[in-house]
């Protein structure tokens, strides 16, 4: 039954949903891009890039539970460090974790119509995962022109995991929550792969899961506990997915 109602659904997903998909990332990408310069990145961020996040996911359709949204207070700096299954995660985290914050993503990403020049003009962080020094520098700078209230995002996999479970994290993130002494909040994120798998373009409608855990405190910590850190997250975040 599945599969006949899989079938049924590319009826809507490649003449309707994905020229859609098209049309309003290019268009979102552009008015994030202008607002950005004409207002403020942050005015720009949460009424045009969020909203595209959550009309692709209304379209898909994507339902959204949100856990312990308690846990991300808006007017504090966070490292945000979330698991990383699908490419829906972009658009669940976007759309639905109530923040301001910048993505560290991969340079490659800038190229994208609309997508790239939004992102750019936004102030999200462009790195080249082959030089890292260079991307520890583009952090850095990033971080100094940060405000009071807007955190930086990362996924520590450092791509998709194809069966969900957790791949081994990079230190990055951990390393700069304790330069800057910055609290550390994990994020769990459940269905997005049953909703489009890592590595494919087969999407399908479902339910997934944003859960926010409590901050994790880095002040007084030292470059010495940064294992510690990065394996308290990848517990925190762990205890959230899925066993089976």
């Amino acid at each position: 039954m599945k599969k006949l109602l899989f079938w049924l659904y590319q009826l809507y997903f490649w003449p309707i949903f994905v020229p859609l998909t098209v049309l309003i990332t290019v268009v979102a990408g552009l008015l994030t891009a202008c607002f950005s310069v004409w207002v403020s990145p942050s005015f720009a961020s949460r009424h045009f890039a969020r909203n595209w996040a959550r009309i692709l996911s209304w379209l898909t359709p994507m339902h959204v539970t949100i856990v312990g949204a308690e846990n991300a207070e808006p007017d504090r700096s966070y490292v945000v460090v979330c698991n990383h299954q699908s490419q829906y995660d972009i658009l669940l985290v976007y759309g639905f974790l109530d923040l301001d914050f910048k993505w560290v993503m991969k340079q490659e990403l800038r190229k994208i119509p609309g997508l790239g020049i939004g992102c750019e003009k936004a102030g999200h962080i462009f790195i080249d995962r082959s030089n890292p020094r260079r991307a520890r520098a583009a952090v850095a700078e990033a971080l100094a022109r940060l405000g009071k209230g807007v955190g930086i995002l990362f996924f520590p996999e450092g791509t998709r995991s194809l069966d969900g479970k957790l791949l081994p994290f990079k230190k990055g993130a951990f390393r700069l929550a304790i330069e800057q002494q910055l609290p550390l909040l994990p994020v769990t994120l459940v269905g997005t792969r049953n909703i489009m798998p890592a590595k494919t373009m087969r999407v399908f409608p479902g339910s997934a899961t944003l859960l926010i855990h409590p901050a994790i405190e880095t002040r007084g910590m030292s470059a010495e506990q940064i294992d510690d850190l990065m394996g308290q997250a990848e517990q925190t975040i762990a205890s959230a997915l899925p066993t089976a």
